[in-house]
């Protein structure tokens, strides 16, 4: 009697659209970094997508985390997600601030790659099924809050300190200053900025002497978070 542990095909499918997804969507996507790639063939994305869609987690689409629907409150594209990941090129000593936990698959890519991450979510039970994936998936080193970042001026982000790095998974109109006060010299911190329809990846990069670069390498409409001020019109 053999003792092979079988492959259910069920795992076989999931193996091949996530080698799909890696080959169709995200290289394509500019995204070559080999550590990244190996994330994203090692880190099950079904295991985070809402239960009724697994089938769909691999595919090329924002999946709904919320039942009806509810617009903002979706799995980015897979695509979105691995750039992201690649531009905030972390390192294993890097704190990470993430701001808009979702599914919590982004978190877990950041967390692979970096000490620590804080990752908040304003929806209550969005967060905790964010936990529920996170610790299924034996990521022990990401602390998800239900928190809004914005409230009382980020003061919640500032009780942990300054960030190496800082990962906003959704649209803002601008980056607080606020918000990149918090990055440490040598930080980093990615947000989709904007208004549709033209919304830009934006990569900002702290210097030792607290100036600012900034590159916006690619575009992509992504769910706007929520609570972020939006700027007067008028300028003077």
């Amino acid at each position: 009697m053999s003792t092979m542990q079988q492959t259910s095909p069920v795992a076989m499918d999931q193996a091949k659209a996530r080698f799909n997804m890696i080959e169709q969507q995200i290289r394509p996507w500019e995204v070559a970094d080999a550590t990244v790639l190996a994330l994203l063939d090692s880190v099950p994305r079904d295991q985070f997508a809402p239960e009724a869609l697994r089938g769909l987690a691999y595919a090329d689409v924002a999946l709904p985390l919320s039942s009806p629907a509810k617009e903002g409150e979706s799995m980015l594209h897979p695509k979105a997600q691995a750039r992201m990941v690649q531009d905030v090129a972390l390192k294993p000593e890097d704190t990470v601030l993430h701001i808009g936990t979702g599914s919590g698959f982004t978190a877990a890519l950041l967390a692979k790659q970096a000490k620590s991450v804080l990752s908040l979510e304003i929806n209550p039970a969005i967060a905790k099924q964010a936990t529920d994936n996170l610790r299924r998936a034996n990521i022990t080193n990401v602390d998800v809050r239900h928190a809004d970042a914005v409230a009382d001026q980020f003061k919640a982000c500032a009780a942990q300190g300054s960030y190496d790095v800082i990962a906003l998974s959704g649209t803002v109109a601008e980056v607080p200053q606020a918000l990149l006060d918090l990055l440490k010299p040598g930080g980093r911190l990615f947000a989709f900025v904007g208004e549709d329809p033209v919304v830009r990846a934006t990569l900002i990069t702290k210097a030792a002497d607290a100036t600012y670069t900034t590159a916006q390498p690619w575009d992509f409409v992504a769910p706007r978070l929520l609570n972020f001020p939006t700027p007067s019109a008028f300028r003077f």
